[in-house]
């Protein structure tokens, strides 16, 4: 059975951190990119960062760079997404998504999707 399911969330003041995690079961992510996109209320859905396999590298959009990591731990078939700095902008659902090798910047480009974890930064 293939699940991907995130974790991590929560509430959070502002300039404190969390760290999101995306655990694969029934399949290995060893062959997938993995994008963590996010959704606020009355807001598109968009791509926060993106972590490839062949190509190697890590991409963000600019208004977290600097203050996410993502990081791939194959060996426990998860991938964490390291929220520093956080700021109430960032408060959204976020999401993990998986594809095959390649990140792409498109949520319909992505074939596997977690529930969702719920971030709010708040005083």
């Amino acid at each position: 059975q293939v699940r991907v399911a995130e974790s991590g969330g929560g509430l959070v003041q502002p300039g404190g951190s969390l760290r999101l995690s995306c655990a694969a079961s029934g399949f290995t992510l060893d062959y997938y990119a993995i994008g963590w996109f996010r959704q606020a209320p009355g807001k598109e859905r968009e791509g926060v960062s993106c972590i490839s396999t062949s190509e190697g590298s890590t991409y963000y959009i600019d208004s977290v760079k600097g203050r996410f990591t993502i990081s791939r731990d194959n060996a426990r078939n998860t991938v964490y997404l390291q929220m520093n700095s956080l700021k109430p902008e960032d408060t959204a659902v976020y999401y993990c998504a998986l594809r095959w090798d390649f990140c792409s910047a498109y949520f319909y480009e992505y074939n596997y999707w977690g529930q969702g974890t719920q971030v709010t930064v708040s005083s």
